[in-house]
């Protein structure tokens, strides 16, 4: 197969990326951007480590090929601080204590975001719900919800 390029805004950038057209979003965040806070936890889209958001709605990076980006906006973990101040829901992970290990919590992170930005103050069904999708074999999720709980209210 030849290879292709794909235009994508990634984390607020604009990259013309040369890849082959079998890759996936994560392989091409990870290995030709060099963004390695996206992690690769299955390879299969059951673990929702690799989420990112694409055009705004949470996605399983291992699962997207890189010319499905072509013209979109990716956003990662590297994506959301901002002027060397962590995200609000990034912070309320570490305030909260709602990582551990640290391979679902970019993932976790990202699906966090993701539905405070279409619902600032979810219920704590709803939080499980919008996580149901990540899986963490670290902390219970109870942490994890709680973070989630703090930053409600706070994200744009």
């Amino acid at each position: 197969m030849s290879k292709m390029i794909v235009n994508a805004r990634i984390n607020g950038e604009d990259h013309e990326l040369y890849t082959d057209p079998h890759r996936t979003l994560l392989e091409v965040v990870r290995d030709t951007i060099g963004l390695t806070g996206t992690k690769e936890g299955c390879g299969t889209g059951d673990c929702g480590a690799c989420t990112v958001l694409l055009d705004g709605k949470p996605v399983n990076s291992c699962l997207v090929l890189a010319p499905e980006v072509d013209g979109q906006e990716v956003t990662t973990i590297e994506g959301l601080a901002s002027e060397g101040r962590l995200h609000p829901v990034q912070q309320a992970f570490v305030s909260e204590s709602g990582l551990q290990c640290g391979i679902c919590t970019p993932g976790m992170v990202m699906s966090a975001v993701a539905l405070l930005r279409r619902n600032p103050e979810p219920t704590e069904t709803e939080i499980r719900y919008a996580i149901a999708g990540n899986l963490c074999r670290c902390t219970g999720y109870d942490k994890i919800v709680r973070a989630i709980e703090a930053a409600a209210g706070s994200v744009h």
